[in-house]
């Protein structure tokens, strides 16, 4: 599913290089749990991006899904992004003048899904993170947790074979964290591949391997032998 190989990044700041990424090389199989875990300044977000196809690494290769992708240019990128992966963000990253129902929908527009599809499939997956009742209601309108589900709805409403979570629970209390990590072991046991940076080790907990990460490299790779898990029937949230 992912490979990669002595991945390395550096940014230049003037006349100085800052290498934030320090030859990397491991493999995520198709339907893993992973938590990415390090301080600030180890690595650990440029990571995600590079995984996420953000940013593009200085030397080294990456594979997703047995294509080498680390030297893609831009618009190949892009696309590829868009059909196989889904983010969620700590902030959300939700458009706050569009209702849930268009947020969702966005991936499927810039995909060129007919309107009466993205429809469809964006009102499913609302449903799935258990938000039916609020498609029309748009971010100022509902709490932290019901915007974590919609960014949850649009990142799975192209059917990703990854889904990449940056912090998903960092701005959220422990009890609608645990619900949403709730969601992400539904989505995992389903078979999707999950990728996740947490600073929380009990977060972190609920993946099945993490990855520690520290001043640009892989310091740890360790199995998670009894998970933790909050999953259940998605409700509606008040």
């Amino acid at each position: 599913m992912i490979k990669v190989n002595n991945l390395r990044k550096v940014y230049t700041t003037g006349s100085v290089d800052v290498e934030a990424l320090k030859g990397v090389s491991l493999s995520i199989q198709k339907g893993e749990f992973v938590a990415v875990m390090g301080p600030s300044g180890s690595g650990k977000s440029t990571f995600m991006n590079l995984l996420g196809l953000l940013d593009s690494p200085t030397e080294g290769t990456y594979w997703l899904e047995e294509r080498q992708v680390s030297s893609l240019d831009r618009n190949e990128l892009a696309i590829l992004r868009n059909q196989k992966l889904g983010f969620v963000f700590q902030a959300f990253n939700l458009i706050p003048s569009l209702t849930a129902l268009k947020n969702v929908e966005l991936p499927m527009l810039y995909a060129g899904i007919k309107p009466d599809e993205r429809r469809q499939r964006a009102i499913l997956a609302l449903e799935r993170v258990g938000l039916a009742e609020r498609l029309q209601h748009r971010p100022s309108e509902l709490s932290g947790g019901q915007n974590q589900r919609v960014a949850i709805a649009r990142a799975i409403v192209n059917r990703p074979s990854v889904i990449m979570a940056d912090e998903p629970t960092g701005a959220l209390d422990t009890k609608t964290g645990e619900e949403i990590m709730g969601i992400f072991e539904e989505l995992h046991r389903e078979g999707t591949t999950i990728v996740l940076v947490t600073h929380e080790p009990d977060i972190a907990r609920h993946a099945k391997r993490i990855l520690r990460f520290k001043d640009g490299l892989l310091i740890g790779d360790e199995e998670v032998t009894n998970p933790i898990s909050s999953a259940k029937e998605v409700d509606h949230e008040p």
